[in-house]
């Protein structure tokens, strides 16, 4: 760890958000991404965010497996929440010069993009209160997961005629808040140390409920199952080794 932890815990957790931005960089050289593609990219990330899930959760539970159950639950229960909150807006929206359900399409992604970043900064600064390793392992994997949220971004934005710079843009804005969140998140389980299995449990539910309800269904709808199950598999064991031995 660093002299100042908590630029460590910050830049780390920019370093994610900057990840998100890469998602635009595929359509240099296309205008869209083929169903197949994004459904890999997608079990990827389930993957990693499922290993990562893991180390959170038995993290966690060398302190208090109940705690880390009620944080799990409640992880799940904020991104049910807001997910509740953002799926009612059908009111006629404009956005980047494009109007109706093609803006609204564009304002809702980056939205709930944005919403559960919160989650994922929290996760990313509650895991350096469980060592550096498994702060390097979140990292990681978040940032990773950023990737495809970026290419989903800019997949919805591109065909509208937003250009590559206003892709790459709001991809990076929609994670601004992982640093954010990231740093009073760390200094709450570092000052409370009662907290931590509360905050670990918290980003484990929030990431899994991303992972089984969103991106897997997701995946599972646009390519072979049997593909993205492997993929996601052997992401998810590449993810919990490198936990195990790094």
């Amino acid at each position: 760890m660093a002299a100042n932890p908590t630029a460590h815990v910050f830049v780390f957790a920019l370093l994610t958000a900057l990840a998100t931005s890469l998602g635009a960089l595929p359509f240099l050289f296309i205008r869209t991404v083929s169903a197949k593609g994004m459904a890999l990219a997608n079990a990827i990330a389930a993957g990693l965010m499922l290993g990562a899930s893991f180390g959170l959760l038995v993290e966690g539970t060398r302190h208090s497996g109940w705690a880390t159950f009620l944080g799990t639950n409640f992880g799940v229960l904020f991104i049910l929440v807001t997910q509740r909150l953002l799926g009612g807006n059908e009111n006629e929206a404009e956005f980047l010069g494009v109007r109706g359900a093609g803006a609204q399409r564009m304002l809702l992604v980056i939205v709930i993009m944005t919403v559960h970043s919160f989650a994922e900064g929290a996760a990313v600064g509650v895991s350096f209160g469980g060592g550096t390793a498994l702060a390097a392992a979140i990292t990681l994997a978040v940032a990773v997961h950023n990737i495809p949220e970026g290419l989903a971004i800019s997949a919805v934005m591109r065909p509208q005629g937003a250009s590559l710079l206003s892709c790459a843009w709001w991809s990076l804005f929609s994670s601004l808040p992982q640093p954010i969140a990231a740093v009073p998140a760390f200094l709450f389980v570092a000052h409370i140390h009662a907290a931590l299995p509360y905050g670990l449990g918290f980003a484990a539910g929030a990431m899994l409920f991303m992972v089984l309800v969103e991106l897997l269904p997701e995946a599972y709808q646009q390519a072979w199952s049997r593909t993205v199950g492997l993929v996601t598999a052997l992401t998810l064991i590449a993810m919990l080794v490198v936990q195990r031995y790094f």
